[in-house]
């Protein structure tokens, strides 16, 4: 029997219609991946690590999932493509009408080359830890040993 697995994806937009391409992604997440079980609102936000004149919009989901993580990157991956984004390129940030990365996966803890879980950047994202803390504020960090809600919390204040 295949164990299920609760991950949590944000997924984020700022080209075209980005409220129907993430309502469109949500859709493919749930026919390809599992079942969302949990989503936060759609927040607006401003680019993070590059300069562009589209906000994007972005949002978290939980997903249950009967996929091993390395089926869901490449689900994830396959969904990206179907819906417009280009090659991701690892080196510089840039526009794209759909990003999902998947921030965590149980409480595993994975560092390969094509895949690190939990997202190494997820707790400097206020874009990723708003909307998280919406669905999942208690989940602990298996790296850092602090839930969603004081990771936000302390995010802000660095900022402050």
């Amino acid at each position: 029997m295949t164990k299920t697995s609760t991950v949590y994806l944000s997924l984020g937009s700022n080209m075209g219609d980005k409220k129907q391409c993430l309502l469109d992604c949500t859709k493919e997440l749930e026919r390809l991946a599992g079942k969302i079980t949990a989503y936060s609102s759609m927040v607006q936000t401003s680019p993070w690590g590059y300069i562009s004149e589209n906000t994007f919009l972005n949002q978290a989901i939980a997903l249950s999932t009967k996929l091993n993580p390395q089926e869901l990157l490449k689900t994830t991956q396959s969904i990206e493509k179907s819906l417009g984004r280009v090659q991701k390129n690892k080196n510089t940030y840039q526009d794209r009408t759909i990003d999902i990365d998947i921030l965590f996966f149980d409480d595993l803890i994975i560092e390969s080359q094509e895949l690190s879980i939990p997202h190494p950047l997820l707790h400097l994202r206020d874009f990723v830890l708003e909307p998280l803390c919406e669905i999942a504020a208690n989940k602990i960090h298996p790296k850092l040993k602090k839930n969603i809600k004081e990771l936000n919390t302390h995010l802000k204040k660095s900022k402050l």
